[in-house]
């Protein structure tokens, strides 16, 4: 009997129904009522034809072929996926085929049920490439009774479809669904999704970037979840581990202070023994798009989608700095990005290494001054802590707090206990570490306390922990009661006061009242609240007022931001959250609040309204006006509308839009502001935090230099300053103000050749690292430079469109800059000379800052037969600058 071709028409289908279903065009995805959300064995999916969601239709299913080819140049390659719908770009969320890509175009590729249930993804010939496995129902039966036949005929009528959540499943009658795609994720992770572990099935739901922009296969980042001890996130680097969350207290991942629930996002984790442990996320909102990320350059990222400026925010990123980098300090060490060097021993606590410690490399970890004796040990307090690493680590959620103590005092091999729900007050719940304390960092503000177990000689008193809790228990008995009555009467003193403080204010005349006032209180107040950060603001350089700048009432910044709508939220800095508003003339501004978490503070505020009140100058973002009511301090900007420099550099989808025609204006410009800053302004000002997150750009992307909160003024006869607390963004810091707190001028200088390097290059100087050849950026650049092949330095999305010439000369100029010796380095005036003269004479740089194998001999006999160029790169000699332009007579 001749076997029935699937697609036939069944006998009785009128012919002229038949040839009006040929004739009919395939229904246009985005046209509601015409699409489609499901597949069946029958109606397989091929070509252009793509699935829409039901409903609001926000997602689609479809074959699509990447915008860049991969970087080893084959081209051609077709993958089945899921992106968003209606929105300019295509955001792939999810790829059937990423290791297995159909070759040839898309026409050829199609999408179908196979008689046995499962789905698969088939080529031209037919052959196919990917497939789901078949549902339990479908395998064979070992009886004779028919129910192997029914079940097969079950699987054969298994449909797919395309949930509005973007969620693939496959349906089997009678068994429900047996497949869906939030089970298989690939870089991305929906609202809904699990990612973590099922203990019953084995099922290891985590994440894997891309390969490469344009290249969907399996890249060499993925974020899981380790099950041991108490389950814990990482990101590793093929099977190194790069960052780690800290364990989960019950409110938020320990290491992660950034993620708590919030009227639109709530954030979940699970871990039931012998079941299974997985973090998720839920938005309450049907409009707001969002997607966790990791990509390819090995960065957990949260974006929303902005329908203003129709592009992705970035909401939040991790790793964020150097003390996120996994075991950045070593056993018993504790990592802190405020202070410097970073790494720091917990109490009680030794470098294991001092050598290398002094040389700030305290991967090493500590040691313990004293050892344990399980007798008389204690307890020391570390706060706002990023829990130790939880594999050692063990979970009793019965025990409070005070017996979670007890109970490590009785175990010798216990180092350290926490609580293990922080979500109530007084919660029980207990975490304790029975071997080396890993991983740990102190933030300035979240985290939560740490106890770690040490000899009774090095704890802060020689009083054991249980005699200091029973006396201090005692003591407050006493002590609170009284206290309280005391607290009443000052208070009663403290209204008195105030009101008798009124009564006089409220006679003295208006005009003496305000002869005095600033937008920030009283003169005086302002002078007592500095510090040597911004004394220089107080020295009488300015006016009787503050600042000249429009004063904006609170509640016309919040109509204007829609009540600080998360929908207007555009970035987040260490001042705090940036909204985006518009105000009741049109006019689009930037809303800058500081936040009462932030790592700045009313000083900064204060010391960039001051700075920035007084510059004007194309190349610095123009601040419109400051909002102060009671606790709110915001500052009020022109908005540009193309937001920073870094939603382009480090975009893998959106580098290509930034021409090198655009990248040497934006260089041009970053160096004529910074120009005006150093020698122009009426003020002269180091900017301190130079970095591409803080050069914003407008309509016509021109670049603006942004955020003075930790810029210094400098007097005319200052060349160098000092501080003990060093501010900025490690990466872009010159290795004399990270390691010692000098700065000047060429602190700035440094921090440019690094942005000329990263804009050329398209890639970040921090987490940039070749392997191969053991190199930084910096060191890459200077590499190639010395090799003569500095054109493979530049951004591969913009090198055949390039000017071999301009790109030449940024790099040279780049690597000028960043040269360790800060007297060799460019001032800003012969940086703009050299990048506005046809073919000016540059000297040859010096090997960059921060690179290993510097020779630290003081002697002659130490040269090792090093030539005079490098001795004289070596050398703290000062050398004059000097730039030879040629020009025609």
């Amino acid at each position: 009997m001749p076997r029935r071709c699937p697609v036939c028409p069944r006998r009785g289908v009128p012919l002229l129904l038949l040839l009006l279903l040929l004739l009919a065009p395939a229904p246009a995805a985005s046209a509601p009522g015409t699409t489609t959300d499901t597949v069946t064995a029958a109606a397989p999916l091929s070509g252009n034809r793509t699935l829409v969601s039901a409903g609001r239709g926000k997602f689609v299913l479809g074959f699509f072929a990447p915008d860049r080819a991969p970087e080893d140049g084959a081209g051609g390659r077709t993958y089945l996926g899921i992106w968003f719908n209606r929105i300019p770009a295509r955001t792939v969320v999810w790829v059937a085929n990423r290791g297995s890509p159909v070759l040839g175009p898309a026409a050829g590729a199609a999408f179908r049920v196979l008689a046995n249930g499962s789905l698969a993804v088939v080529d031209s010939d037919g052959a196919v490439v990917w497939a789901t496995p078949p549902p339990p129902s479908s395998s064979p039966a070992a009886s004779d009774d028919g129910i192997g036949a029914a079940a097969a005929a079950a699987a054969a009528n298994a449909t797919a479809q395309l949930l509005e959540n973007g969620n693939l499943v496959v349906r089997v009658p009678g068994a429900g669904v047996v497949w869906q795609s939030f089970d298989h994720p690939t870089d991305t992770l929906l609202p809904g999704m699990k990612l973590g572990i099922d203990f019953r099935t084995g099922l290891d739901r985590h994440l894997n970037s891309w390969r490469g922009p344009g290249d969907p296969s399996p890249g060499e980042y993925s974020f899981r979840l380790d099950p041991r001890g108490s389950p814990e996130l990482f990101l590793y680097r093929w099977s190194a581990r790069t960052y780690g969350s800290g364990p989960w207290n019950g409110f938020q991942f320990s290491g992660v202070p950034n993620l708590k629930s919030n009227a639109l996002l709530t954030f979940r984790f699970v871990s039931a023994p012998g079941a299974e442990a997985f973090y998720s996320y839920g938005i309450d909102s049907d409009t707001v798009l969002t997607r966790f990320v990791v990509n390819s350059s090995g960065q957990i990222q949260r974006l929303m989608w902005i329908d203003m400026t129709q592009s992705w925010s970035l909401f939040w990123s991790y790793p964020l700095d150097e003390c996120d980098g996994y075991r950045a300090c070593g056993p018993y060490g504790v990592c802190s990005v405020e202070r410097s060097p970073i790494c720091g021993c917990a109490p009680g606590f030794d470098p294991r290494f001092p050598a290398e410690w002094a040389l700030r490399d305290g991967s090493g970890g500590c040691r313990r001054r004293t050892e344990l004796n399980c007798t008389d040990d204690g307890f020391t307090t570390l706060t706002n802590m990023k829990l130790p690493e939880s594999a050692n680590a063990t979970v009793d959620m019965s025990l409070s707090l005070d017996e979670c103590r007890q109970a490590c005092l009785r175990n010798c091999a216990c180092r350290a206990y926490a609580s293990a729900n922080v979500s109530s007050p007084g919660a029980p719940g207990c975490f304790m570490w029975t071997g080396d304390l890993l991983d740990m960092r102190q933030f300035s503000n979240g985290g939560q306390n740490l106890f770690v177990r040490l000899a009774k000689s090095d704890l802060p008193l020689s009083t054991s922990s249980a005699e200091i809790h029973s006396r201090t228990k005692r003591l407050a008995e006493i002590i609170v009661p009284s206290v309280v009555g005391l607290l009443l009467l000052l208070a009663g003193i403290y209204i008195c006061v105030l009101k008798d403080k009124k009564r006089r204010k409220e006679a003295t005349p208006l005009p003496s009242r305000n002869a005095q006032s600033t937008p920030f209180g009283r003169r005086n107040q302002i002078a007592a609240s500095g510090d040597a950060q911004d004394d220089s603001l107080h020295n009488g350089q300015g006016n009787n007022k503050d600042c000249d700048l429009p004063s904006f009432d609170v509640e016309k910044i919040q109509a204007a931001t829609d009540n600080f709508s998360i929908h207007n939220k555009i970035g987040q800095g260490g001042f705090g959250p940036v909204y985006m508003g518009k105000l009741d003339n049109g006019q689009d501004i930037a809303v800058k609040r500081l936040s009462r978490r932030s790592t700045q503070g009313l000083r900064e505020f204060k010391n960039e309204v001051k700075l920035i009140a007084k510059l004007q100058h194309r190349n610095l973002v123009r601040l419109l006006g400051c909002c102060i009511d009671g606790s709110e301090r915001m500052l009020v900007y022109e908005y540009m509308h193309n937001r920073s420099l870094n939603t382009f550099l480090f975009n893998e989808e959106r580098q290509s839009m930034l021409s090198w025609e655009k990248r040497f204006n934006i260089i041009n410009g970053i160096a004529r502001g910074i120009l005006y800053l150093h020698q122009d302004s009426v003020l002269r000002i180091i900017h301190r935090d130079l970095k591409a997150s803080n050069i914003l750009l407008d309509k016509d992307m021109n670049p603006k230099i942004s955020d003075f909160g930790v810029a210094r003024i400098f007097g005319t006869d200052q060349t160098a300053g000092y501080t003990k607390k060093v501010v900025g963004t490690y990466g872009y810091m010159s290795p004399e103000y990270a390691m010692d707190g000098v700065f000047s001028t060429k602190s700035d200088v440094f921090s440019f050749g690094v942005l000329v390097l990263e804009i050329v290059s398209g890639k970040k100087n921090r987490g940039f690292y070749h392997t191969e050849l053991d190199l930084n950026l910096l060191r890459y650049a200077w590499r190639l430079w010395r090799d003569g092949q500095s054109l493979d330095f530049i951004d591969p999305s913009i090198a055949d469109t390039s000017n071999a010439m301009e790109v030449l000369k940024c790099i040279q100029i780049g690597l000028l800059c960043v040269q360790e010796q800060p007297k060799r380095r460019p001032t800003m005036s012969a940086v703009t000379t050299m990048l506005t003269s046809e073919n000016p004479t540059l000297p040859e740089p010096c090997e960059p800052a921060f690179s290993t194998g510097r020779n630290h001999g003081g002697g002659d006999d130490d040269d090792n037969g090093e030539d005079p160029e490098t001795k004289a790169c070596r050398s703290d000699s000062a050398s004059s600058w000097t730039v030879t332009v040629e020009e025609g007579r």
